[in-house]
């Protein structure tokens, strides 16, 4: 079988651990990277993200022109969690008619709250016959396919809820400051107001969970609060005093004839005592799981990303989420 072509747009933490999966995958092979970063702009891509090897591809800071050269099979697109901020990227690779799996969280299911722009990928897709999908550990997974995927043996579903608890102290330095930690609450809710403090997905995750049961949703909720540190935490990278926040503690609801049909609740903070998934499901029959320890969020981000790009290559072209492609599963390479 030929190799698959990834080419990788975007290497922070989480595009770098794409590249570093597929250098230990058979049948993949990494042919070149993209990045705005004048650092590592010209660098070999082994070198860019910490390989012991190099892998004879350099980091571009041209898109189209590395397109162009490279030809990959499909670009993983790891850079932005606004669908707005992505728009030029999808654009620029969509006309070098190239599939596309990102980790744009709003891109995951972009059909509820980005209208307008998922109908516009979608008709770039469809013109350069490939496909474009947005995945992800969440949105893209745990608070959303998975739960839906759980319905699938039940005759009736009331109401689902969905818990997800995170010691953020064993994640990347970008995540922790994502989610406040060491602000003030002054300082975290002038953040939480502009958008730059906020776990993007909640809403999303909602919307496909109601599409997938065919239920119309009369309103869907957001609220965010800091959590603040009892006693000084510390994580690799920073240190929170008693009384800074040390995360962020999100509910996202979704209103069904009068009542909260679906409820996701997520905390992600430094020194959660547990990290855990809880699904439940009320309904008949009703279900009820949990995941102890919780899912790596790093690593299952760049692991679902990995594993979908077959299920990219195959589908038919236009935008495409976790919802309507085949069942996900973990691809060994070829």
């Amino acid at each position: 079988m030929p190799l698959i072509r990834v080419m990788h747009f975007g290497l922070g933490p989480v595009g770098a651990a794409v590249v570093n999966q597929i250098a230990h995958r058979p049948g993949l092979k990494s042919v070149g990277g993209i990045d705005i970063d004048p650092i590592k702009i010209g660098r070999d891509l082994g070198d860019v993200v910490g390989l012991p090897r190099r892998l004879g591809v350099k980091v571009s800071g041209d898109a189209a022109k590395a397109l162009k050269s490279a030809k990959p099979d499909v670009v993983v697109l790891c850079t932005s969690s606004s669908i707005k901020d992505v728009m030029p990227q999808i654009e620029t690779i969509l006309k070098a008619k190239r599939p596309i799996v990102s980790t744009n969280e709003e891109l995951c299911y972009p059909g509820h709250t980005h209208i307008r722009a998922a109908q516009k990928i979608h008709a770039w897709a469809k013109k350069a016959k490939v496909a474009v999908l947005g995945t992800g550990v969440n949105p893209g997974f745990a608070m959303d396919a998975l739960p839906i995927m759980l319905t699938a043996v039940c005759e009736r579903v009331d109401r689902i809820i969905v818990n997800r608890v995170q010691d953020a102290r064993t994640r990347r330095l970008p995540f922790q400051q994502k989610i406040g930690a060491g602000l003030t609450t002054e300082q975290f809710q002038r953040k939480v107001h502009d958008g730059s403090v906020r776990h993007v997905g909640l809403t999303e995750s909602i919307a496909m969970i109601a599409d997938a049961l065919d239920w119309r949703l009369e309103r869907i909720t957001e609220d965010i609060q800091p959590k603040l540190a009892s006693v000084t935490i510390s994580s690799e990278f920073l240190a929170v005093d008693s009384g800074y926040v040390c995360g962020v503690v999100q509910d996202g609801v979704g209103y069904r004839k009068g009542a909260p049909a679906i409820r996701l609740h997520m905390e992600a903070y430094l020194g959660a005592p547990e990290s855990y998934e809880a699904i439940e499901i009320e309904g008949s029959p009703r279900l009820s799981m949990k995941i102890a320890g919780g899912i790596h969020g790093d690593i299952a981000t760049a692991s679902i990303v990995v594993n979908s790009i077959a299920k990219v290559l195959s589908a038919s072209p236009g935008l495409h989420t976790m919802r309507d492609l085949p069942l996900p599963s973990f691809f060994p390479g070829r």
